[in-house]
């Protein structure tokens, strides 16, 4: 199940594996998806295209951490 997190006014979603990005994100979030090599930090676009770091985090926590920096980044 999907997991919220609004951190200055910016929405970071975690999605279980089998979650899929469009069923749960809109545009401005920031998303959090565990693969094989690691987590992997999404942003979410307009036409609903992601961006993404060019290497996964090794754990949930530095992943998070991450999202909510460039949220804080977004938010000034």
């Amino acid at each position: 199940m999907a997991r919220f997190i609004h951190h200055r006014g910016i929405r970071i979603v975690t999605l279980e594996p089998e979650e899929c990005m469009t069923d749960h994100c809109v545009e401005g979030d920031i998303v959090l998806v565990e693969e094989a090599d690691g987590w992997w930090t999404h942003f979410v676009g307009g036409d609903g295209e992601t961006h993404s770091y060019d290497t996964a985090f090794d754990s949930y926590t530095k992943a998070l951490w991450t999202a909510k920096a460039a949220a804080e980044f977004a938010a000034e």
